[in-house]
Formats: C-alpha cells, structure tokens, sequence
C-alpha cells in the first residue's frame, strides 16, 4: 500500500499501497546510435575519449545479481478490511490508501479511501473491489469487504515478516504470496503506529529464504539504494536510485526520521525492503511526497535501525515499550537563547530542547526540572531539537536512570531522571490568584478570573496572568503575543499574578539579558516566547 499523509505543504505524502495500471513506450538509443548523431566535441555515453590520461570512465552499478539473490524473500501482503474496523491510529492519522477501488474520503493514505483530506487527488487502484461499493457506482446499503495490497519481507527462516502498520491495520484477514506464488495465511503478532511498523508469522513447510536487517547508521547521502516491492500489483518489481536525505521528519509521527530516497516507490511498495549494494536491509519503504499519488522522485523509508529496535520487542512482548519522562518542549531561536542566557548563543546552531511544561508526578517533576530548562543531552547524546529529545527518551528502558545535561538561568548542570514507561497523557497544573497590572514591552495584563478561565478554557487550578491587551508594533506584538494569552511565567519563575508578571519582566530586563521569556498557554498549549524590549521605551 501507500498511504498519503498530510504534510506541512500543500502536497500529499502517500503511504504506499497500489494504483491504475498504465504504459509508456520509450526509445532509448544504443551508444552507437548517440555517437553516430552526436555534434563534434559533444560528450557522449560510453565514450572515454575526453577523460585525462591515466583516468577511468565511472561504471554505473549492475544489480542483477543482488535482486535474483534477494527476491525470493521479498512478499506480497492481501490485507481484507471491513472499512468499519479501521481506525485512527496510523500515522498522521490517516486511513485512506491502497486498498482498491475509490471507496469515498475518509482520509488519505493506505487504509481507506484513496482521497487525501488536503483535497489532493487519488489514483484508482486494480485490486479486487465487490461491485456496487462506495465509488464504483451503485448505492451500497451496508460497508464492504476490500481487499489492500502491499509488501512485506521474510526476516528469519521461520516465517516472521515485517511490514508497515498500515497494510494491516483493520485487517480481517491477512494473505502473504511468496515470490513463487505460494499463498500463505498469516497471523498479525504486533504493531506499531508510531513507528508504522508491523510484525507477521506464516506457518511454511520447510524454512523460508530470509533477509538480514543491516545497519542504517552507515548510509550515507548520495549513496546507491534499491527498492523492491508490489507497486500498482506489479509484485516483484526492483528500482534504484540513491538516498537523497538522512533523519526527514514528515510530520508523520512523533519519531519520524525517515531516509529520504529518489528511487521510484509507489502504491503498493508499503512494507518493502530497500537495500544497499551489497544487498543488506537499509530501510523499509512506507511513503511519498506526491500531488498526484504517484512517484516524482521523493520517497521515505524507516531505517533498518529503527526496525530492529521496534521488531525485537514485538516478537519478545506482543508490543513496543517506550521511556517516559514527562515534559512537553519546544525548539529554540536566536532571540529564545539570549533571553534564556545560554552559553554561545548567537555563536553556531542552537541545540537543546526548551521545557515549556512539566506533567504533576512525572519523572521530570520527581528530578526537580522546571520549565524553563534547557535539554542539551541525553546520556552524553547532544539534543537539536525537541523530536531529538522525545527519540532518545523514548529508547530508555523504563526504570533505568538517564543524565541529563540541562541550561537552567544561564548555567549548565546534570540531572539524574528515572526513565518512566509511557503511558497515556495526564492532565496538568498547579494552583492560582489574581490582581490587575502593566508591562513595559507593550503588554496589559489581567487578573484570570473564573469567567475568564471559562471563556479560554484554561484548566481549573492553573496559575497566571491574562494579556488583556497587545500595543501595536511594540516589542510584545512583534514577539507574536496575543490578546487571551495566559502568562504562566517569565523566564525560568512561574508567576500566579498579573503584578507578579510585571514585577518578573522588569527584574528580568533590568538584569542586563537584553530579552525575556514569557512562557505562556495559547489555546491548551504552553509555549515560550521571548520578548526583546525596544530600548527606547521605558
């Protein structure tokens, strides 16, 4: 399958799962051909003739006898779904994709209807589809039964398989057929949706040829790849191209780091190996950027790395155990770091990831962190960027103890954290008072009274101060404060008042930091912005 996605553009990702079938006729001339009509001094295919002495043409790859030696281990997936037993756990979302047929628009991607919800348009699939079904023409009195097709490859001799969450997700019945045409009834032992990773079993009467998981850490940008899979139901299907990116975040999950490829991988290609040269497992095919549904060149794979973190814990517990440590972050900006004083800001990129929240009773809360701190390091791994933090947080072992290297006013300090098993979300906050008052970079601030709580739906027991008002163009609203923000805190202090605010913004802006950070709840989120006052104003 290929399940689109929404991403943060207007073109669709597409979760790879099966379309129309079409043809093209080329012509391709033989080196002979080109030579023979080529202008003088014109560089052609084949011809060495305008290398430097003593050098060496480059000879594209031969892979001929990597995809014969592979192959055999390489599946497709039928996965039968009642359309009323998907749900909405795939990532970003969405469960539209390869299933066949145009079955409505409920959502893009490889579940579903092939419609993407940004309104992109899907391709019609040649999977088996009941006549009269959603689409096809013919009011349909009750769901049907469609059939998605995807793909799969056999990862030890024993029949384990490994494919993307969406070609069985809401799957009544799963079929694997072998490369030789063998089908097989396969039983589902686990998945993943945040990783869009699922693990099969087939029962065969001897031991199947298998692939090994290689390791993803060695790719490189630029280096060749090979994509094998089902795409449009064309089984067996190889192409080639090179890995165009490492660590794509697509917006699909929390723990996107996708390898970004240029081979052609299409609907149908869902579950597919991609492999390097020597024919080693690099990745798993799962998606496109494409307006159309079909392939221009930008593709994502799963690391095999990643893989073989998540497949070891299915095939041992049924299910995937993640780390915990209870805070919500963001990234930082230039005018973030020097109004929170971290060491060299202004000085080369920005690592860490700011805390804007803390959850009550949490391993974070439990080692003293505070919003406001600044996470540069887990166990000695420098954190970029908040999705950095939630993936090294997330492959700690509950109950083990994690360092942290923190910024907290400016000074760097380690906090040891017991790694928690993550659950589902708890609620927040703490407890609050009120007052009226006025800060001097362009904000007016107001008591939170329950009304007010009410109206902005700002949890009962949460502490701060209201922005009743935002003067124009001054350093408040070029920061991006808004009138109903909830001021939570300054800096790294939590405040319960509007005088309280005021009192903390003009200590904070007389201590010489040149900006301040408010930290503050827009809409249920906490976020941190930082205010670089007009040195004019008083």
């Amino acid at each position: 399958m290929t399940r689109r996605l929404r991403l943060r553009s207007s073109l669709a990702v597409a979760l790879l799962a099966g379309s129309a079938l079409g043809g093209y006729a080329l012509y391709s001339p033989t080196f002979a051909d080109a030579t023979a009509s080529a202008p003088a001094g014109a560089i052609v295919p084949g011809d060495v003739s305008h290398l430097p002495a003593g050098a060496t043409a480059q000879v594209l790859p031969d892979f001929t006898e990597l995809a014969s030696r592979v192959k055999p281990a390489v599946v497709t997936i039928l996965s039968d779904l009642n359309p009323n037993a998907m749900s909405d756990d795939t990532p970003g979302g969405d469960q539209g994709g390869d299933q066949g047929g145009d079955q409505g628009d409920n959502g893009s991607g490889d579940q579903g209807a092939p419609q993407a919800q940004n309104g992109m348009p899907a391709l019609p699939f040649p999977f088996n589809m009941m006549p009269g079904a959603p689409g096809m023409g013919g009011a349909q009195p009750r769901p049907q039964m469609v059939e998605a097709a995807g793909s799969g490859f056999i990862i030890n001799g024993n029949g384990t398989i490994v494919t993307n969450n969406h070609v069985v997700q809401g799957a009544k019945t799963i079929t694997v057929t072998l490369s030789d045409g063998t089908r097989l009834p396969a039983k589902l032992i686990g998945r993943d949706p945040s990783t869009d990773i699922a693990v099969l079993k087939v029962e065969a009467k001897q031991p199947l040829p298998y692939l090994d998981l290689g390791s993803s850490a060695k790719v490189q940008t630029g280096q060749w790849v090979v994509a094998m899979g089902n795409p449009f139901g064309l089984g067996g299907t190889v192409t080639a191209g090179i890995v165009s990116a490492e660590g794509r975040d697509i917006g699909d999950g929390p723990y996107d780091s996708f390898l970004q490829i240029d081979a052609p991988i299409n609907k149908g290609n869902s579950g597919g190996p991609l492999f390097d040269q020597a024919g080693e497992v690099i990745g798993m095919n799962t998606a496109i950027l494409s307006p159309s549904g079909g392939s221009i060149g930008i593709g994502f794979a799963i690391p095999a790395d990643t893989i073989k973190a998540i497949v070891a814990q299915i095939i041992k517990d049924g299910h995937v155990t993640r780390g915990f440590l209870g805070v919500e972050a963001q990234s930082i900006d230039a005018g973030m770091a020097q109004a929170l004083r971290l060491p060299g800001s202004g000085q080369g990129a920005l690592n860490g990831a700011l805390i804007a929240q803390i959850e009550p009773s949490s391993p974070a809360q439990k080692a003293g962190l505070q919003p406001g701190d600044v996470i540069q390091k887990v166990n000695g791994t420098v954190i970029h960027t908040p999705r950095d933090l939630a993936v090294s947080i997330a492959s700690i072992n509950p109950g083990t103890a994690a360092t942290l290297n923190i910024v907290r006013d400016g000074k760097a300090q380690d906090v040891s954290v017991q790694i928690a098993q993550l659950k589902s979300k708890v609620a927040s906050n703490t407890s609050g008072s009120p007052a009226t008052s006025q800060g001097g970079v362009g904000l007016a601030l107001a008591p939170l009274t329950p009304d007010l709580r009410g109206q902005l739906g700002v949890p009962d027991g949460t502490d701060g101060a209201v922005v009743a008002q935002v003067r124009p163009n001054s350093p408040a609203d070029q920061a991006g404060i808004q009138q109903g923000d909830v001021v939570l805190g300054v800096n790294s202090a939590a405040i319960g008042s509007p005088n309280q605010a005021a009192s903390a913004i003009r200590a904070a802006l007389q201590g010489g930091g040149g900006a301040v950070a408010l930290r503050i709840l827009r809409q249920g989120q906490p976020i941190f912005v930082a205010i670089t006052p007009d040195k004019t104003a008083g």
